[in-house]
């Protein structure tokens, strides 16, 4: 004991000795955590149900950014018990994979909107974002009234979902093709979604603001908000346990 405890001291009273040392065990244990990365294609285990957004959702989710949304909502349950039973069955990493950037966040002024999907009506969701405090007295959300006053002009959608593929998402050919013609397919109410639908399951396809003359990016944004969730059979894919 006494001669490990001499080791230790001359150890720590050598400067460089104790850098070597220390390097060398912060190279290891980097090593065990870093070499595995190498041999195995995804640390992602995949769940079923999930696929990349449909064009529409995409440019929602694009104006959901852009107007910052993220600063005061999440989109990642935490696996306990007060999370879950406000908010809904607990994020799985999956449900991010298609995410560029992904929406996680650490800050909720506003509540986790990860399953927020379906909970409320279309309607509900165009009066909360026109006027926050008519549904929901105690919000200080700013009003968003202004985006169904705008003519959705995201841009060329192929070229989006062109880059996505680029890194990863595992969008078709097909779907790069069709993708701006997807785009007001999804909101319009007289159109042919078979096709559509079939490469988006359970993509929803109707009028989201209320007014089908018109796409706007109201139209966008609700669609958006609408699948965010709904993808994934969670009592199939993660039995649900939470710490107490």
């Amino acid at each position: 004991m006494t001669t490990l405890t001499e080791k230790h001291k001359k150890l720590e009273r050598n400067i460089t000795l104790l850098a070597v040392a220390a390097f060398a065990v912060v190279a290891i244990g980097g090593l065990v955590e870093v070499a595995p990365l190498f041999w195995i294609d995804n640390t992602i285990e995949k769940v079923e149900g999930m696929r990349p957004y449909t064009p529409l959702e995409l440019a929602g989710r694009n104006i959901y950014i852009r107007e910052g949304c993220y600063n005061c909502h999440s989109q990642m349950i935490r696996p306990f018990r007060d999370e879950v039973e406000r908010y809904g069955h607990y994020s799985l990493a999956a449900e991010s994979m298609y995410d560029h950037p992904f929406q996680w966040g650490s800050k909720r002024t506003g509540p986790d909107l990860a399953r927020v999907g379906k909970r409320y009506s279309d309607a509900w969701h165009v009066q909360h974002l026109t006027d926050p405090r008519s549904v929901v007295p105690e919000s200080i959300m700013p009003p968003y009234a202004f985006l169904a006053d705008r003519d959705l002009k995201p841009g060329d959608m192929s070229a989006h979902l062109k880059a996505l593929k680029d890194v990863g998402v595992p969008y078709t050919d097909k779907d790069l093709a069709q993708a701006n013609a997807d785009l007001v397919a999804q909101a319009d109410p007289e159109a042919d979604t078979k096709d559509l639908l079939s490469r988006y399951p359970k993509a929803q396809a109707r009028d989201f603001d209320g007014n089908p003359s018109r796409l706007t990016e109201m139209d966008a944004l609700v669609a958006y908000l609408q699948m965010l969730g709904t993808l994934v059979d969670l009592d199939s894919a993660a039995p649900q346990e939470v710490e107490r």
